[in-house]
């Protein structure tokens, strides 16, 4: 789904990506492919989105001149309101788009409902596919097929206030052991300061301490799901997270409550000498009070020189079932999410791409991006390709279980048990 600020991050309540797959009563696809005619684009409406429209206005003027009777409508709709207006052209194919930007963690869902084409055909076919990156790639398939192109990816890390380790005379945590203890040593130091400010309803800042501990979200098995956040890896990391909800770090009664967004505000706010952001939180950095007194290194894993496993959040472009334009709207798709167009949105949006050799292009030429481009090529994670997902995450079982090993309402092998169970009703009711 979206990230946040920069992206206008679909992702985020909590600063959490959330799913939001619509139920649907007709979404039977088309059986023409006329070569003319009205090609209906639905993109998402960003924070600052001139610079985005330029970009795709350049592909959609050398689209319409490369194909002689093509008109391209574009339309920005809010991300907030994507989910109504999503059901409302999967219910009615008359008032559908042909091509739609869509959150990642929407992909099952919709899928499931059957909106989405089935592209793997064309996908595979496409020569500048061969170098998308893995998790990228998996944000679009679905029991192995492909559901569209993704367009960019995002993912988080740790800032860090250079002023205050430099006057603390502290090094940059090399394991989440050291980052806990960092975080500890610089609030006892500072007790302004959160060491490292954390968030019991942020979802995607307390995975990596999972996945850095061997736990998952959920494994396959015989093409459904079951959870494993009650594994003992699993429960291991939730210690390691809930654990920096203390006195003498960040105290529950503040923290419990936050979202990713709150981390983000406090760090950009001085409060904090470090915080778990996106490069998406860029811009919030900036435009706060810590302006030139940051910087930005991959959450470190469990051993030293290790990175910590990130969510590989941000967007893609699909084809709706719907859609009489079939081959046309396959390659609006495939020009909408190029290298090209990529390496441009880059430039104009800070979107990183989903080309690895795109990517690392970009990070040569924005220093700041390099962190972020080495925890994608550390190896990010994704989450479970289930149209259960969006439940789960509309429903907040993960914040819920963490707020509730943070208040000492329950213990971390009783919450997670708990989650466990709802995670998989979840699935199991999703089929």
């Amino acid at each position: 789904m979206k990230l946040a600020p920069r992206f206008a991050v679909l992702l985020a309540a909590a600063a959490v990506v959330a799913g939001c797959a619509p139920q649907t009563s007709d979404n039977s696809a088309s059986d023409k492919d006329e070569a003319s005619g009205t090609l209906r684009v639905w993109l998402f409406q960003e924070v600052g989105n001139d610079p985005k429209a330029k970009v795709v206005d350049s592909v959609v003027t050398a689209f319409e001149k490369a194909h002689k009777g093509t008109k391209v409508d574009v339309e920005y709709i809010p991300i907030d309101t994507r989910a109504q207006r999503v059901k409302a052209a999967f219910n009615d194919p008359e008032s559908a788009p042909d091509v739609m930007e869509y959150g990642n963690t929407d992909t099952a869902g919709y899928v499931h409902d059957g909106g989405l084409l089935d592209v793997t055909k064309e996908f595979g076919a496409w020569s500048e596919a061969k170098d998308t990156d893995p998790t990228a790639k998996q944000s679009v398939t679905v029991d192995g097929k492909q559901y569209g192109s993704p367009f960019y990816v995002g993912v988080r890390a740790l800032y860090y206030r250079t002023d205050v380790f430099k006057d603390l005379g502290l090094q940059p945590p090399k394991t989440m052991a050291e980052l806990a203890s960092t975080a500890r040593k610089i609030h006892k130091a500072r007790s302004d300061l959160y060491g490292l400010v954390v968030g019991g309803a942020y979802t995607y800042g307390a995975m990596p301490f999972v996945w850095a501990n061997g736990g998952e979200l959920a494994t396959a098995q015989g093409g459904s799901y079951t959870s494993g956040i009650d594994s003992a890896a699993a429960q291991k990391g939730i210690k390691a997270y809930t654990s920096l909800f203390t006195s003498d770090n960040c105290p529950a009664a503040k923290c419990a409550v936050m979202g990713g967004n709150d981390t983000i505000t406090a760090f950009a706010a001085g409060k904090a000498g470090m915080a778990i952001g996106g490069d998406f939180s860029h811009s919030a950095v900036e435009a706060g009070k810590v302006k030139g007194k940051y910087a930005v290194v991959p959450l470190p894993g469990v051993a030293s020189g290790s990175v910590a496993p990130a969510f590989a959040g941000g967007n893609n472009i699909g084809v709706l079932k719907s859609t009489s334009h079939r081959t046309l709207a396959v390659d609006l798709m495939e020009q909408l999410t190029s290298k090209k167009t990529q390496a441009s949105m880059f430039d104009a949006m800070g979107f990183l791409p989903t080309f690895t050799d795109v990517r690392d292009a970009a990070a040569a030429k924005v220093p700041f991006e390099k962190p972020f481009v080495e925890t994608l090529a550390a190896g990010t994670k994704f989450v479970p390709a289930s149209p259960g997902w969006s439940e789960i995450d509309s429903s907040l079982v993960l914040p819920t279980m963490l707020q509730e090993v943070i208040s000492g309402k329950k213990s971390v092998a009783a919450a997670s048990k708990d989650a466990a169970k709802k995670m998989n009703d979840a699935f199991s009711s999703a089929g």
